[in-house]
């Protein structure tokens, strides 16, 4: 059973920056795709970024492009995302997501296994 962990989240001013991690436990996750989706109150979760079994693959929502980057470590099974220039928009829950493929998906229901979440506060 895969297990998903994130850690990173916090409070941070406008303009500032976090680093999400996800740790994966469990089987190796090094052929599946992985993503990064947020849900603030009252919101749909949405896809802020993706990316492909190899890393050759990303994608990202067109409000973080430019500001956010998502990478993985195959060989440490684990993914990251690099938060810059932050916005109080960007508040949400931000969850770890790995799909049983290899091709990203911006769809939260074709992923199986997720994180429990960490909140990303971000003050104006």
């Amino acid at each position: 059973q895969v297990q998903l962990v994130e850690s990173g989240g916090g409070l941070v001013q406008a303009g500032g920056s976090l680093r999400l991690s996800c740790a994966a436990s469990g089987p190796a996750l090094s052929t599946n795709a992985m993503a990064w989706f947020r849900q603030a109150p009252g919101k749909e979760r949405e896809c802020v970024a993706a990316i492909s079994w190899s890393g050759g693959i990303t994608y990202y929502a067109d409000s973080v492009k430019g500001r956010f980057t998502i990478s993985r470590d195959n060989a440490k099974n684990t993914v990251t995302l690099q938060m810059n220039s932050l916005k109080p928009d960007d508040t949400a829950v931000y969850y770890c997501a790995a799909d049983t493929v290899a091709l990203p998906s911006i769809v939260a229901k074709n992923y199986d296994y997720w994180g429990q979440g960490t909140q990303v506060t971000v003050s104006s």
